[in-house]
């Protein structure tokens, strides 16, 4: 089977590298890739947003199967272009990946379905924005742009200044551009966060393992909202109950009413979640492989991915097992450019990558990278995520920062807590 994948980061990178595992997998594309991806199969130099580019291509050199990886070509219809075309893809159509481009929307669809959320608001004018905040909100509380912004459109207010300040830069100032047009102003929600994931055809759902992401810039969960800086898998926080009631009470309703309305849903549904005192409540909805979840998940799953792709795309689902998953846990770190995700420098040289011994168990996947005369340089935010599997957390936090030592451009800026909370839990139950 000819393969294309559409995009380029760290996520599509984890992708090609399982996807080429595949016995099923004849030709690989991606388009537009990256130095990293180039290892596993052809690069392209069609952009991801090039909607006509991609399904031209596609038609011409009879793909079999078009993977998806970021929000907004699945916003702009990609996968609606490709279905009119008779090709298979794998992820939603605009109308239903409308619950991660719009978050007022998301949330009008979990309180439809009585999907546990936090109370929120919508506002698309200053004014009244203002007046709650000054008047009746309470502290802290979460304003966020309603459309894509990279992971970035997120700010917790801890006062009505902070908020003040956090609304008037979306619906004024044009800090996020359209993305920031209409903002959600919504309850802080208490708990740690977890991330859970399901394969679906719009009929069957398949839970995958679960992950941890560590969203802020700096150690503690401290600095402003980057798109992520690492994530482990499994998450120690979420149990076998806390996993069946997401399934039950967020996953399968979400699905099923998504169907209701018309939309209905194929590809990997991603809740980002809180595990508050009163159970998981959904903070917001990716309708795509997190990044820097993806890494992990890959990492650790044993079997082939195609067939389940291909399952999404074609409704043939319920024909397959459960994946299969190395017990192992995972963890990734991701290296950032400094000053990341405020502007940061490109064309860094990279340096050490010839010294880290990649394989099974560790990879270092790509996202913010180029070749330039010969060499490799940063691109990006986020350059790349070194990901390791271990005996134990702990084991796998050591692989993966061991490798990170040996990696080295201009600015370099990485967290070095990821998985700390996750230990101190576990050290908790012990």
């Amino acid at each position: 089977m000819r393969i294309l994948l559409v995009g380029s980061g760290g996520r599509e990178h984890a992708l090609a590298w399982k996807i080429s595992q595949s016995p099923l997998c004849e030709q690989l594309w991606t388009a537009p890739g990256n130095p990293g991806t180039a290892a596993y199969g052809e690069n392209l130099p069609i952009a991801a947003d090039d909607l006509d580019g991609l399904v031209a291509f596609a038609e011409e050199n009879q793909v079999g199967l078009v993977v998806v990886g970021p929000e907004g070509p699945l916003a702009d219809g990609l996968v609606d272009r490709l279905i009119a075309a008779d090709i298979p893809a794998f992820g939603p159509t605009a109308e239903a990946a409308e619950l991660e481009s719009s978050k007022a929307f998301c949330k009008e669809v979990l309180v439809r379905h009585r999907v546990p959320t936090a109370s929120y608001r919508v506002y698309k004018d200053l004014n009244p924005a203002v007046s709650y905040l000054e008047g009746g909100a309470r502290y802290p509380l979460v304003v966020k742009a309603s459309g894509l912004a990279a992971g970035k459109g997120v700010v917790i207010c801890p006062d009505a200044a902070t908020a003040r300040e956090a609304v008037k830069g979306m619906l004024e100032d044009g800090l996020h551009g359209a993305a920031g047009r209409t903002v959600v102003v919504e309850e802080f929600l208490q708990g740690p966060e977890a991330s859970a994931f399901a394969l679906t055809d719009g009929r069957t759902i398949l839970p995958l393992e679960s992950c941890q992401d560590h969203k802020q810039l700096r150690e503690g969960d401290h600095g402003p909202n980057t798109g992520g800086m690492g994530a482990i898998s499994p998450n120690p926080q979420v149990s076998d109950r806390t996993r069946d009631t997401i399934e039950r009470q967020i996953l399968l309703p979400t699905v099923h009413g998504l169907n209701h309305e018309g939309r209905r849903f194929r590809g990997v549904l991603f809740a980002g979640i809180k595990l508050t005192p009163a159970g998981p409540k959904v903070l917001e909805f990716n309708v795509r492989f997190g990044d820097p979840e993806c890494q992990v998940l890959m990492m650790r799953l044993k079997c082939d991915l195609v067939p389940y792709l291909l399952a999404c795309a074609n409704g043939t689902l319920e024909e397959l097992e459960a994946p299969e998953w190395d017990p192992r846990p995972a963890v990734t770190v991701v290296l950032a450019s400094g000053g990341y995700p405020g502007p940061y420098a490109k064309g860094e040289e990279i340096t050490g990558l010839d010294q880290v011994e990649q394989g099974p168990g560790l990879q270092v996947f790509q996202a913010g990278t180029a070749e330039l005369d010969g060499k490799l340089v940063t691109a990006g935010g986020r350059v790349m995520a070194v990901t390791a599997v271990g005996r134990d957390l702990d084991e796998a936090r050591e692989l993966a920062y061991a490798a990170a030592a040996e990696i080295h451009f201009e600015g370099k800026t990485l967290r070095r807590d990821i998985g700390q909370s996750a230990l101190a839990s576990l050290e908790g139950f012990a």
